[in-house]
């Protein structure tokens, strides 16, 4: 049998191919164009009990499933973000539970909260923010996504106490156009080695950038709500009120940013 090329056949096709490539090319931008990259940066430090880690964990997945915060994602001028879900503790202990996903309607929100809701809780030692932020700040780098609004969601229960000074690690994310926002959790009396005004630590010296706020966790009861509050406003690109009453009598407090170094080497002498 001889095959013969028909005029024109291979033309056609080329032409089909590069409609498809090029089709392909713009889905692939499409899918990377988002209004919002976040990485939600957990604290699982051994000073969260079992109790404040369930009330974290299931504060996110709440959050995800909310209407509110479906919502918001929607009213988004494209409609979708991407989110990243990764937990720290030590300068060299930074997991990621859920990878990079793009959310962009409430069946992809679901999904993710009960992927979140299946994943083991662990504890580890020691608290670095600094790592925590260096890490989220290389998955910024790494997910490939265009968008306007880069957010690294850090919370916790204690200030930096191992690797480099927060405060670098903080104006290194700044400097590259990176938002940091903070929950310092606040549910109990400070121990051996948590700080008083954790809240105070946290706007000095964790949180920076355009339209950075806080959003501090002081009730257990109101721990969940906090964390859905947050997310709301990271979407939404809002920045929570602020209090209708300042005490300006009273001289602002400012965080000594080593204040967790200085604790540790002081008790434990190294």
């Amino acid at each position: 049998m001889v095959w013969r090329r028909l005029p024109g056949r291979g033309l056609t096709f080329g032409l089909a191919l590069l409609a498809a490539m090029a089709l392909g090319s713009g889905r692939l931008r499409a899918e990377t164009e988002v209004d919002l990259a976040l990485v939600i940066a957990v604290d699982v430090s051994y000073s969260m009990d079992p109790d404040e880690q369930t009330l974290q964990r299931e504060g996110f997945i709440q959050a995800f499933q909310s209407p509110t915060v479906h919502d918001a994602i929607r009213r988004g001028l494209l409609g979708r973000i991407a989110v990243a879900y990764m937990e720290w503790a030590g300068a060299g202990d930074q997991k990621i539970i859920l990878p990079w996903t793009v959310l962009d309607g409430p069946e992809d929100a679901n999904a993710f909260a009960e992927r979140l809701a299946e994943a083991p809780t662990r504890r580890a030692q020691r608290t670095s923010i600094s790592g925590a932020i260096d890490f989220a700040a290389k998955l910024l780098a790494e997910g490939g996504f265009s968008t306007g609004r880069q957010v690294i969601d850090v919370s916790g229960d204690g200030p930096n106490n191992q690797g480099r000074p927060v405060t670098m690690a903080r104006d290194e994310a700044l400097a590259r156009g990176i938002t940091i926002n903070g929950l310092p959790i606040m549910l109990k009396a400070p121990g051996y080695f948590d700080i008083p005004d954790l809240d105070v630590y946290y706007r000095d010296c964790v949180i920076g950038g355009q339209g950075a706020f806080m959003v501090p966790a002081r009730e257990r009861e109101q721990f969940r709500e906090a964390v859905k509050t947050k997310i709301i406003l990271e979407v939404a690109d809002r920045a929570p009120p602020e209090p209708l009453v300042q005490p300006a009598q009273l001289p602002a407090k400012r965080a000594n940013c080593l204040a967790g170094e200085l604790q540790w080497r002081d008790r434990m002498g190294n």
